[in-house]
């Protein structure tokens, strides 16, 4: 049984074409794009601000997604808003940043506040992306900080839809195939 939650009042946003695995908990203020899929164990919490997961995005094992509220200093807060075609590895952390299109968030990676990821973008596993900073399209970055280490290959950038591509199929499957047995 999925934990799909409202507060305050408010409720997710997602139509039939979306999958979210049982074990997940998705909270208030998050909108889904068509085709995205949410796998298991993915905590995403929109309660304080909102979450946008664009189309054809997948948000993969125990990830975690959040962001930050309202406050003087910061009338917007910072919201998480994550764009179309977006793989986001399994264990990755994102706080309050914004994903633009055709990116890869390598697996344990973290995305603090304010950051910005342009379209076109692949992050190494275990990389940590500090608050307000921006990563420019079309190149690798890898560390902790992260640092911009090349740019993509034409290969490279052609995975990066391949990659969104394939999970719209693996959650077409489970839409299909996956019974609960208890």
């Amino acid at each position: 049984m999925t934990s799909i939650r409202s507060y305050k009042g408010i409720e997710p946003q997602l139509d039939s074409s979306v999958y979210i695995d049982e074990t997940s908990v998705i909270v208030g203020d998050v909108r889904f794009g068509k085709d995205a899929s949410v796998w298991p164990l993915v905590s995403a919490r929109g309660d304080v601000n909102h979450i946008e997961i664009g189309e054809r995005t997948n948000i993969q094992d125990n990830s975690v997604l959040h962001v930050t509220h309202k406050n003087t200093e910061n009338p917007e807060g910072y919201p998480l808003l994550i764009g179309n075609d977006v793989t986001i590895g399994h264990k990755v952390m994102l706080h309050g940043c914004i994903i633009k299109d055709r990116v890869l968030v390598g697996m344990g990676s973290i995305v603090l506040d304010g950051a910005t990821i342009e379209s076109d973008v692949m992050i190494g596993a275990g990389s940590l992306v500090p608050p307000n900073k921006v990563l420019k399209s079309g190149y690798l970055y890898v560390g902790s900080p992260v640092k911009q280490a090349r740019p993509l290959t034409d290969k490279e950038r052609a995975f990066l839809l391949r990659s969104a591509n394939n999970y719209v199929q693996n959650k077409n499957d489970y839409m299909q195939e996956v019974t609960i047995i208890r």
